[in-house]
């Protein structure tokens, strides 16, 4: 009687070591399973990491060129609005300078001289005065286009480009000057031979009136 007690007690403590040790081998080994899942959740999650950071350096770095790339175009274009000593100093500016002054004290001098004549009338005279308003207001025009070439910001031009626009002014200038200068000539010319009938003529008038002896 006392071995068939004893016998289930025997299985009994014989089992429960074993089911507990089956539990500890089954825990264990989910958390060997959960351990790897982590990791490769870890991994993944480091992977996703630098794939974004990649991403993201890539997005700085295209904004950076694209940003760097306006800025450059920005100075350019800043550069292109400051004139620079080059363009300051350039010797066809006294030119053009000088081409005006002379086309205002020529003018001035011949007028000067043709109304001390009295060798022009009012209506030749305004006709005169009439040319050379015409000239002197294209050649305020192109001092005003040369201000602005040689003032900061004002027209975005390389240095050649205000170079050749300086160049092509002072031609302008100079054209006007020559076109003046002909054409006060010619009115001198008439002035001359004007003076020069009236002096015939006195001449004559003077051996005519001569008293007879």
């Amino acid at each position: 009687m006392k071995k068939l007690l004893f016998l289930p007690l025997l299985f009994l403590l014989i089992t429960v070591p074993s089911h507990r040790a089956c539990c500890q081998a089954a825990q264990l080994e989910q958390l060997a399973l959960d351990i790897e899942k982590l990791a490769q959740f870890k991994s993944i999650l480091s992977d996703m990491k630098k794939g974004y950071q990649i991403l993201t350096n890539g997005y700085n770095t295209v904004r950076s060129l694209a940003q760097g790339s306006f800025n450059l175009h920005q100075v350019f274009l800043n550069g292109l609005l400051t004139v620079s000593p080059t363009v300051k100093n350039y010797v066809r500016i006294a030119d053009i300078i000088s081409t005006q002054a002379a086309i205002v004290s020529e003018y001035k001098q011949a007028v000067t001289q043709y109304k001390s004549s009295g060798m022009l009338n009012p209506s030749e005279l305004n006709y005169i005065a009439g040319v050379y308003g015409n000239l002197f207001d294209h050649s305020m025009d192109n001092l005003d286009v040369l201000v602005s070439i040689l003032t900061d910001g004002q027209l975005r031009m390389s240095d050649a480009e205000r170079l050749s626009s300086i160049d092509a002014i002072d031609a302008d200038m100079h054209s006007q000057l020559t076109f003046q200068r002909s054409f006060l000539g010619r009115a001198g010319v008439l002035v001359a031979q004007r003076q020069q009938a009236m002096q015939e003529s006195q001449h004559l008038q003077s051996l005519y009136s001569t008293p007879n002896d």
